[in-house]
């Protein structure tokens, strides 16, 4: 079983390098990881073998305290607010008594006066004691470094705390160690000694160090609580109450006691509460928040809304399909955290080195002591180098450097739509050499569209009896012949005996006469003549179109060519990652005409046709073992099998459950321009953790060496305790500040949106052009033309301006911009100036240019 636990008393690397070094050894632990940025524990372990009670206790026994976590998701801990508070607190206070200790203790050096008790040799047990008395408030405010220290110590598990215990106590002794001296000088009356140890006491260096390392502390507390700011974030946007609809009444009601098939009413501007279905009004949701899409989307009755993103200016009445921990928001809330919780493969050598670390500069600070000592026979001397060793190195820095930049990087992509289930992932993303990628629902809307018709019928008539014909099936295909309702005025006839042919087709009477409709096995079956249309259905076959064959008793009458579109962006996208470098693989059901058609449209590298899902399996095992790192993208519950057997897999985020649960990365926004965005924060992550820990290694290869005094006799530096402390305190504040850079990422990515060259190609694609001939007799290109309008106030303007021009014979597709005042229509026919005019005047607009 896996447990959560929440971690107290850690201060550096070397603290979780003991923790998890302590509980792996227990018997039945399979695996522990620790996280020093949320102070919490992942234990994988086995019930029957261990309990609770027993981690809890090993960890206590190395000094540190661990509670099971109450509530699971519960991602950033309170303690940690608590913490920042603690530490400012510690250092103010701090700072007072070391304000008062350095002014006794070298204010005369700057001219400042003292009183004559404290002045002078007759003054110097007074001098000396007064230090110690101001040392020890400081001592006790920051007792929690010797607790710690000490008690990591004496269960030979030594943390940064015990670095800093071990400084501060040796100039706290050293400085007592001086006053008995004088003490001796003055029985003795040898006032040159009491003269000596009076102006070499270390009393302001214990206390300054102890300061100085809180103040550090203090702001690293607060740099790692602003990596956890884009955590917090998503937290806070998902609403605390919701409007349900109850016998009638609005009902207000938390989030947390929404059930499912609850009918909940969201009003303009609101938060939708969790996810579900319209089932009352239309509307436009802005999404950005979610899955990254800067445009605020239409909806109406039937579709889909997810949990935290915002209304527009329209109230709608939905079903909740999902809530509690369901819900998208929540979900992505829940990956971040695991991201965040998890250790990327680079860790392993700082977490190696870290446990190792403290003991050896202990060792090293004792070598240090003993080398001077014996060289120039000076305590002072050799103690000071001692010292410095201690409180300069930093095991912190390097603890910190890879958590810090995952945190970063894991929580400011999921505000771009883009979930990393765990650190790995995010480090090995980059590494890949190819992609494969699903076709339909990846690469192509999953819907396929009508492009040709071929009928020796009057086209109207045609289209009335193949659409009746095809209202009974709910084959997908049958839908998009069905769509052709809202292009052309259709009437609807009476279907009888309707009988679906599974794997073939329909068949049906209409006033009285068999008629069939499918592919051409059916044909074929029912001894049809299809000779008047074949040499069309070779040509439309080779493009890669799917034919539907429609017939009565005795002779084919009519064909239908359809063909599942690209994504605007996949030819794009595709192109970006072959720049990058990058293989690029099609899988895909389809037959071999379709697979070579999209091949050759967006350039793919190679595609495998006809595939069941246990065949991409197959292929991508082959590819593995041909040595490629592979990234599989799919959407579909048949590519769940491949997403997890490719090396990291990757998720359209409208696809199922079942594809997502199955893959290493979420695209939440569907756009395939995310695969580069995604590798592109891994390469920016790993760029980051590498300088991270390059100056980590850098700061403690440089400063040990310097503080040990390896450059006095030759070069005479030397490294003061104090500012070895500061050194020690600023080192990780930087490796954090360098994490925060990641939040300045920006992808090379244009936006398709704002490419307006890329969209004019785009529209001149193969399967937009003459190549594919349109449903339109004359075989015409779609045209497009913008619309300067004036009058819109809101997002209802914009869906009454849209649905009007949508409504307009000859009218393919409308896209209103509030924004812009201007609306972008996509013809399938000529349309006249005054028609356009015309129908916006009706609905209360005016057109004031036409390009």
């Amino acid at each position: 079983m896996k447990e959560k636990f929440d971690i107290s008393g850690m201060t550096c690397a070397a603290c979780s390098a003991n923790i998890e070094r302590a509980v792996n050894k227990i018997s039945g632990v399979n695996k522990a990881e620790v996280s020093l940025m949320t102070n919490t524990m992942n234990v994988d372990f086995d019930k029957d073998k261990t309990d609770i009670d027993e981690i809890i206790k090993a960890v206590s026994n190395i000094g540190y305290g661990a509670n099971l976590q109450a509530q699971k998701s519960q991602i950033i801990p309170n303690q940690n607010i608590s913490q920042e508070e603690n530490l400012r607190k510690r250092f103010f206070l701090s700072l007072g008594f070391l304000i008062a200790l350095m002014y006794v203790s070298m204010g005369h050096m700057i001219g400042l006066a003292l009183p004559d008790f404290l002045t002078g040799t007759k003054g110097a047990i007074s001098f000396a004691f007064l230090q110690f008395l101001l040392t020890l408030p400081v001592i006790f405010i920051n007792r929690t470094f010797f607790i710690s220290g000490f008690k990591g110590l004496k269960n030979f598990a030594p943390n940064m705390d015990s670095l800093v215990a071990l400084g501060a106590s040796a100039s706290l002794i050293y400085g007592i160690y001086a006053i008995f001296k004088m003490s001796i000088g003055f029985g003795t009356s040898n006032l040159s000694l009491v003269d000596a140890y009076r102006e070499n006491l270390y009393f302001e260096s214990s206390a300054m160090i102890l300061s100085l390392i809180t103040l550090g502390k203090y702001f690293e507390e607060k740099s790692k609580n602003k990596t956890k700011n884009s955590i917090k974030s998503l937290m806070d946007l998902a609403p605390k109450m919701a409007n349900v609809v109850i016998d009638g009444e609005i009902v207000s009601k938390k989030v947390e006691d929404i059930k499912l098939g609850d009918i909940i009413l969201v009003k303009a501007g609101e938060k939708i509460p969790c996810d579900g279905i319209i089932v009352e009004g239309q509307t436009s949701i802005n999404q950005a928040a979610v899955t990254g899409e800067s445009i605020p989307l239409y909806k109406k009755v039937n579709d889909r809304v997810i949990s935290a993103t915002i209304n527009g200016s329209s109230p709608f009445k939905f079903k909740a399909t999902k809530v509690g921990q369901d819900t998208t928001i929540s979900k992505i809330i829940s990956m971040v955290s695991v991201a965040n919780q998890s250790k990327a493969p680079i860790s392993k050598l700082a977490d190696k080195i870290s446990g190792v670390f403290v003991p050896t500069v202990i060792f090293i600070s004792i070598m240090t002591f003993i080398i001077w000592f014996l060289i120039d026979k000076n305590v002072e001397k050799a103690l000071n180098f001692a010292i410095s060793v201690l409180v300069i190195s930093c095991p912190c820095a390097l603890g910190l450097a890879t958590p810090v930049s995952i945190m970063v990087a894991t929580g400011m992509s999921a505000k771009q739509g883009l979930l990393f289930k765990n650190a790995e992932v995010l480090e090995n993303l980059h590494k890949i050499d190819s992609i494969v990628l699903d076709k339909t629902g990846t690469i192509t809307n999953g819907k396929a569209q009508v492009t040709d018709i071929f009928t020796s019928m009057d086209k109207n008539k045609f289209l009335d009896l193949i659409i009746s014909l095809e209202k009974n099936s709910e084959h997908p295909l049958s839908k998009s012949i069905i769509d052709l309702k809202k292009d052309y005025p259709t009437k609807d006839l009476k279907v009888e005996n309707f009988k679906s042919i599974a794997g073939r087709g329909i068949e049906a009477e209409i006033s009285g006469k068999k008629y069939l409709a499918g592919n051409l096995p059916l044909m074929e079956e029912k001894n049809i003549d299809i000779s008047k249309y074949e040499k069309q259905a070779k040509e439309l076959q080779k493009s890669g179109k799917t034919l539907m064959y429609f017939s009565d008793e005795k002779e084919i009458i009519g064909l239908v060519a359809l063909i599942d579109l690209p994504k605007k962006n996949s030819k794009k996208a595709i192109k970006n990652l072959k720049d990058l470098g990058y293989k690029i693989i099609m899988l895909t059901g389809d037959n071999i005409y379709t697979a070579n058609a999209i091949k050759e449209l967006l350039n793919i590298d190679k595609v495998y046709a006809e595939l069941m899902p246990e065949d991409k399996i197959k292929i991508i095992s082959k590819l593995q073992k041909e040595g490629k790192k592979i990234l599989m993208v799919g959407d579909g519950i048949n590519d769940a099998p491949a997403l997890a057997k490719a090396d990291i897999g990757m998720a359209i985020g409208g696809g199922t459950d079942v594809a997502i649960e199955s893959s290493d990365v979420v695209l939440m926004s569907q756009d395939l321009l995310d695969i580069s965005k995604a590798i592109e924060i891994s390469q920016a992550t790993i760029k980051n953790i590498k300088g991270n820990l390059f100056w980590a290694f850098f700061y403690n290869v440089c400063g040990i060496p310097l503080a040990a005094g390896i450059l006095y006799n030759s070069l005479g530096l030397k490294l003061n305790p104090m500012f070895a402390s500061v050194a020690m305190s600023f080192s990780s504040v930087f490796v954090v500040t360098n994490a925060l850079r990641l939040y300045k990422f920006k992808s090379r990515i244009i936006d398709n949106n704002n490419d307006k060259k890329f969209q004019t190609q785009d529209n001149k694609s193969k399967l937009n052009s003459q190549e594919f001939k349109n449903i339109n007799e004359k075989g015409e290109d779609s045209m497009e033309k913008l619309l300067k309008i004036e009058g819109m106030s809101c997002n209802h303007c914009v869906n009454h301006v849209k649905e009007a021009l949508e409504g307009l014979d000859g009218v393919k597709e409308a896209s209103v911009s509030l924004e812009k005042n201007q609306a972008r229509v996509i013809l399938d026919k000529e349309v006249s100036e005054k028609s356009l005019k015309d129908v916006v005047k009706k609905a209360g607009y005016e057109l004031t240019s036409i390009k």
